[in-house]
């Protein structure tokens, strides 16, 4: 399959803007390859990512581009050649200058720090591929319209240079960055509360900028967990990152044995967890990843047949998987696994728990593996919470109470309860 081939997977964005009515926008799933996203040294290495898009135009006249979002990085950033965004062909682009503030005080959260280009005198920044390559481009403002919106003066990246010939098949132009930091998208619209609902089921789901009780005419039963806060910087923490605090692991009704120690952050602030909507499994560091791999095993060993293969590893990380016949269907006896937060919990079932390998079978058996990953093999040094864990979970950022809401719902049943159809 082509790497750049849209799967028929719609979602719908509702967009509460300061001052203005809700605008309805089409967010969709794209399989992207790995070079196509370019990621921060702590994102994580696919070779093809289910990610989340959303269409919106930039620049006057407006150009329509599509862009991955993504909670778990803060810089937005176009892909600056023809036919993804050419900026020049726009009469509101302006490249920043090293002396703005945007340069400096506002890139302080930036995993790479801008540079100024000694000829230009233009702000330039660097961006890490996910195979550890990196590019360049100029740091600038245009005008980002999503629906019928008032334009939005947005700095992004404008990366020049094409990074890779997938890339170029690929309708994707770029990222928008939502985490918290000074030039993220979030920040930058001073939007303060946004959440999503992805449906499990199919092709519907709800992405909503703004109050869900204000606009959502049904009560969602969220649960809270707060943000988990560190003050002092530390060489492993994202402290812009939607980091809250994992307390435990169940497999049925089975708390898994792992030390409290190992689910917090440590002294270098390695051991944090992130809820990511960029990312799509979700990682474990190695000591509670081992424990969750064995109660699982133990737990469906009568009815999942065990790959069998030591060197087989899927995307580098997920070293579990099993045969399912190719006509068969995922066991329903599968236990639930809960990632138990501080006042909220999130249950991970059936289907979500499986990932068929496209391209792998053994005779009449099709390859599925365990979505969660071993964060000690790719490498990285937190837990991170990935969309596919998210289905069937209305997920909210609140920023002015510093908390993450997760709810159970049919996300299905909610696009149809707002009106909102495919």
């Amino acid at each position: 399959m082509n790497t750049s081939t849209l799967i028929p997977f719609l979602f719908i964005l509702l967009f509460s803007a300061a001052k203005s009515n809700p605008v309805i926008l089409s967010l969709r799933t794209k399989k992207i390859p790995s070079l196509a996203l370019m990621k921060p040294p702590n994102k994580l290495l696919f070779h093809h990512n289910i990610s989340l898009t959303v269409s919106l135009s930039v620049g006057t006249p407006p150009q329509n581009v599509s862009m991955v979002l993504d909670t778990g990085s803060e810089l937005s950033w176009l892909l600056c050649s023809k036919p993804k965004f050419h900026p020049f062909a726009s009469s509101s682009y302006s490249p920043i200058l090293c002396t703005s503030p945007s340069c400096s005080s506002q890139a302080r959260d930036l995993p790479i720090p801008p540079n100024c280009n000694s000829t230009s005198h233009l702000c330039q920044v660097s961006l890490s591929y996910a195979d550890a390559s990196s590019s360049s481009g100029t740091l600038a403002t245009d005008l980002f319209r999503l629906g019928n919106s008032p334009s939005l003066p947005t700095i992004f990246g404008c990366i020049s240079s094409s990074y890779s010939s997938s890339v170029e098949d690929s309708n994707t132009a770029g990222l928008l960055g939502m985490n918290r930091g000074a030039l993220s998208f979030i920040t930058q619209t001073s939007t303060r509360r946004f959440s999503y609902c992805i449906s499990g089921r199919d092709s519907s789901g709800v992405l909503l900028l703004g109050d869900p009780s204000s606009t959502v005419p049904f009560s969602i039963p969220f649960n809270y967990t707060p943000l988990v806060e560190i003050a002092l910087p530390l060489p492993y923490f994202d402290r812009v990152a939607y980091s809250v605090q994992l307390e435990g692991i169940r497999v049925g009704s089975v708390l898994l044995p792992i030390p409290k120690s190992v689910l917090v952050p440590d002294h270098t602030g390695a051991g944090q967890t992130m809820v990511d909507s960029g990312t799509q499994f979700s990682f474990l560091l190695g000591p509670a990843y081992d424990a969750l791999r064995s109660e699982f095993s133990r737990q469906t060993r009568g009815f999942l047949k065990l790959l069998n293969e030591p060197d087989f590893v899927f995307q580098g990380a997920f070293d579990l998987c099993f045969r399912i016949p190719e006509r068969g269907l995922i066991p329903r006896q599968i236990p639930p696994v809960v990632l138990m937060f501080r006042g909220a919990e999130v249950s991970v079932t059936e289907e979500r728990l499986l990932y068929k390998v496209a391209g792998e079978r053994r005779g009449l058996d099709a390859v599925w593996c365990f979505t969660f990953g071993n964060s000690d093999l790719v490498p990285l040094e937190a837990y991170v919470i990935g969309h596919h864990h998210q289905q069937n979970v209305w997920v909210e950022y609140d920023l002015d109470k510093s908390r993450v809401g997760f709810a159970p719902v049919r996300c299905d049943l909610a696009s149809q309860k707002l009106g909102l159809h495919n």
